[in-house]
């Protein structure tokens, strides 16, 4: 069985290294489509799209924040050096635009410290750390799925038991139909003849029948109850489901909706509302499942 994620988690994975600390941090939120970004030193720049592929592979939805940082040791420790290389021919590109286009801004001071590759540590074994990265970035979204897990599986038990009580308001819904008619008929029959006397029995079946057609809601109470059914099964089956309980969720807002809407009885009124209440509450958790 699939386990049910929620969107919402955090980890944290650190090592040490012979060259300084290595720390990745996971921040995960509710999303409708996978949104990772990255926040990541220049010198681990140019495994982000590596490291962004990882993430991909292994979450559908949520907006995913990953965090590298590295303290070097302090060996290691120096001023940044520049790149004159890349500075050289950032410059060169610079003055083509200008020449080409002299009425744009020239790249200041601010914008070209910012370019990748332009300062750096030399010492600095980027290749070996990114490598070690790439694990720690394994283990942290594991722990992060781990953590989505727990939250998916309370969330779950949030929408079970809501989904017991919708079904306690639809014990006391069903029965209370055929009462309604019954009190329609006394009613109609002895205003009816009291009116008109000698009045056919069959006329006042037939305006028993319009009463009872126009009140019932006993489609919309299976709806309700195949609705329910739905919900729990996608619950069991798991995975990443979060789209498709959305939905049901607002199927089973229609069916609470028809059913105010077909009510005669302060009872019933009342009960879709509270329904109504309890889909909405279910839908808030919903929405940061995976």
């Amino acid at each position: 069985m699939n386990f049910i994620l929620s969107m919402t988690g955090y980890s944290v994975a650190a090592r040490e290294t012979p060259f300084g600390s290595l720390n990745i941090e996971l921040r995960s939120v509710n999303n409708r489509f996978l949104d990772v970004q990255f926040r990541l030193s220049e010198d681990f720049r140019k495994h982000e799209s590596a490291m962004r592929e990882i993430v991909a592979s292994q979450f559908q939805r949520g907006k995913i924040e990953c965090r590298l940082n590295f303290l070097p040791l302090e060996e290691l420790k120096k001023e940044q050096q520049l790149n004159i290389a890349t500075l050289e021919n950032l410059m060169r590109i610079n003055n083509s635009v200008l020449e080409r286009y002299p009425t744009v801004a020239p790249l200041s001071v601010a914008e070209i410290l910012k370019w990748p590759g332009i300062v750096g540590n030399e010492d600095l074994p980027v290749d070996e750390l990114g490598a070690i990265s790439m694990e720690l970035l394994q283990k942290a979204l594991q722990d992060l799925k781990t953590s989505r897990n727990r939250e998916g599986e309370k969330l779950k038990a949030i929408v079970l038991d809501r989904i017991q009580q919708i079904r306690q308001h639809l014990v006391i819904v069903r029965p209370r139909v055929p009462t309604l008619i019954a009190n329609f008929e006394a009613k109609l029959s002895t205003r009816l003849k009291e009116i008109i006397e000698n009045l056919e029995d069959e006329r006042i079946r037939q305006e028993i029948a319009l009463f009872a057609a126009k009140i019932d809601i006993d489609e919309e109470l299976s709806r309700l109850q195949a609705h329910l059914e739905e919900v729990e099964h996608i619950l069991e089956k798991g995975g990443a489901v979060g789209k498709r309980l959305d939905f049901m969720m607002q199927e089973l807002n229609r069916e609470a909706n028809t059913l105010g809407a077909k009510s005669v009885d302060l009872e019933i009124t009342k009960i879709s509302m509270d329904l109504k209440v309890i889909i909405e509450q279910m839908r808030e958790q919903v929405q940061n499942i995976e």
